[in-house]
C-alpha cells in the first residue's frame, strides 16, 4: 500500500511538472510590438524550406529569393510609421511570378514574439497574414 502511495504521488508530481512546462513554453506576444525587427535581417517563413523562399532586408530594400536563390523579387520599402510600410516591387527575375513591377503591398506588423513577426499584407482587394522568422 505504501508503494502504491509513493507511485501515485510520483505520477501526480510528474503530471503537474509537465503541465507547468507546457504553460511556460507558450510565451505571450511582445507588448508593445517590436516593429523595428523588420528593418534589417534575413527572414524565413514557417513551412517553407529556405531553398524555396527566404528574404533579406537591408537599407530599405527587400529581396525575396526563390528557387534555391536562382530567382528574386526586389522591392523598395517605404515606412509610413513605425509598424506600417509599403513594399513596392522594383525588379523580378521570374516571369511567372504573379507580383508585377510597380505593385504596391501595404504591410502592417500586427504582432511579434521574440524572432517571429506577424504581418498583415494588403494588395488591391486581397489581404492575408504571414509569419516571418528572423534568423539574422
Amino acid at each position: 500500500m505504501k508503494l502504491f502511495k509513493v507511485l501515485s504521488t510520483g505520477i501526480l508530481l510528474l503530471a503537474v511538472s509537465q503541465i507547468k512546462a507546457q504553460e511556460s513554453a507558450q510565451k505571450k506576444p511582445d507588448n508593445p510590438v517590436k516593429c523595428s525587427n523588420i528593418k534589417e535581417g534575413k527572414f524565413l517563413r514557417a513551412n517553407y524550406p529556405e531553398s524555396i523562399w527566404y528574404m533579406t532586408i537591408k537599407d530599405n530594400v527587400q529581396t525575396e529569393y526563390l528557387n534555391n536563390g536562382k530567382d528574386y523579387i526586389k522591392s523598395t520599402l517605404v515606412f509610413v510609421d513605425e509598424c506600417s510600410y509599403k513594399s513596392i516591387v522594383m525588379e523580378k527575375t521570374d516571369k511567372n511570378e504573379p507580383a508585377q513591377i510597380g505593385d504596391v503591398f501595404n504591410n502592417k506588423i500586427i504582432a511579434t514574439q521574440d524572432n517571429l513577426l506577424k504581418i498583415n499584407m494588403k494588395i488591391d482587394d486581397s489581404q492575408f497574414d504571414v509569419v516571418y522568422i528572423k534568423v539574422k
